[in-house]
């Protein structure tokens, strides 16, 4: 069995989880969020893009219904000793076998919460299970459930993100000799994964970020790559990942020069990022971040350049996104608490001059101000 945590962790995950369905009057919960899955058991697989659900009952029993190519996975990842398999075949219903074998479980009548919000449950699948569950039992959403549960890290959790933070690092450091005039993105993106790789860690759970010259603009990954000019700029946001867990960051490099505008937008993000930084304590909610942030970017007169969010819980997370769903927006009324890990992205994009400018890392709540997890500073790269 290979396991990233000792089993008195899961034992208290679980346990969090058990009080947790106590106080909402749960009989079971039917997980289908991977992220959910390995936090409570170990599990670790990408086949949660097919149907699957791992049954927990309120006296702490779980069954993971699943397919064939997954029992070994299951048993060798995990703590889950039960595993049943539904089969691939023409007209397979997944959802049918999943009733049945919440009818051996002795759960027909009985008040069960259900993970819809999560890319582990199309849409498809959904209205199936609700079909075959609709005069089943008492069902209702219980999304939030783990996700919040996730929020705060344990002490083994935060040693994982320590470690995602220094590969972080690594790749900065395996890129930096390659931003020049002539480097190719492509070089660069394999110099950052393969630090990462080479650190023991893992595949991201979305893709790095890269683009250069207006391509610097865009916030997400597309196919294409171009080598740097003479006076260029590139955007970067990547993430370490190690047993999963994700310590992302940020930065607009420059090639050649700092414009005036990119020295304007640079202090803006800057100023911004550190005012980020003064209300990530206890007291303050995630909405509070998000205002301190665009505070900043109003009296710069960059309201417009800006997003609507600036950063968001995160920890072990699978294919599609690293994000979690606690987000730094207007109004999110969440709590912030120590022993949360947080990422900041101060991102601004000034289409009208085509110019660039982000910075963002990932920091550590704690019972005051936040720690940042990543050793590089703050100071405007120009190559």
């Amino acid at each position: 069995m290979a396991l990233h945590f000792d089993r008195t962790e899961f034992d208290s995950r679980r346990d969090r989880l058990l009080i947790e369905m106590a106080d909402r009057k749960l009989d079971a919960i039917l997980l289908f969020a991977q992220e959910s899955m390995y936090w409570l058991t170990g599990y670790d697989t990408f086949g949660f893009c097919f149907f699957q659900s791992l049954v927990v009952k309120s006296d702490g029993s779980m069954v993971l219904l699943t397919r064939s190519a997954d029992m070994r996975q299951a048993k060798h990842t995990s703590t889950i000793e039960n595993v049943v398999l539904w089969t691939d075949r023409d007209k397979a219903d997944p959802a049918a076998d999943l009733r049945n074998l919440l009818n051996d479980l002795d759960l027909l009548g009985c008040r069960i919460g259900v993970e819809y919000d999560t890319h582990g449950l199309t849409g498809h699948n959904a209205r199936l299970l609700d079909e075959q569950l609709k005069t089943f039992g008492k069902i209702e959403d219980a999304s939030d459930l783990v996700s919040r549960l996730r929020l705060f890290k344990s002490p083994a959790e935060i040693r994982k993100a320590e470690r995602a933070a220094a590969l972080s690092d690594d790749a900065l450091d395996a890129a930096l000799p390659l931003i020049k005039q002539g480097g190719d993105e492509g070089a660069i993106l394999a110099a950052m994964q393969g630090a990462i790789f080479e650190g023991g860690g893992d595949y991201p759970a979305n893709e790095f970020i890269i683009g250069s010259g207006a391509d610097a603009l865009l916030c997400r990954y597309k196919s294409g790559r171009r080598k740097l000019t003479k006076t260029d700029q590139l955007t970067l946001e990547w993430s370490g990942a190690f047993a999963h867990y994700h310590a992302p960051m940020m930065r607009t490099i420059l090639i050649g020069k700092a414009t005036k505008r990119h020295q304007e937008l640079y202090e803006a993000a800057h100023d911004a990022l550190l005012a980020v930084e003064k209300a990530m304590v206890p007291g303050n909610s995630f909405g509070d971040v998000f205002d301190a942030h665009a505070r900043v970017m109003e009296a710069r007169g960059l309201t417009r350049h800006r997003l609507n969010a600036c950063g968001y819980s995160v920890g072990a997370r699978f294919t599609p996104s690293w994000m979690d769903k606690q987000m730094f927006f207007s109004g999110n009324p969440e709590p912030i608490a120590p022993d949360m890990t947080l990422f900041a992205h101060m991102i601004i994009m000034d289409s009208d001059s085509e110019t660039a400018m982000t910075l963002g890392r990932t920091y550590l709540t704690t019972d005051a101000a936040p720690r940042a997890l990543s050793r590089h500073g703050l100071d405007l790269i120009v190559q």
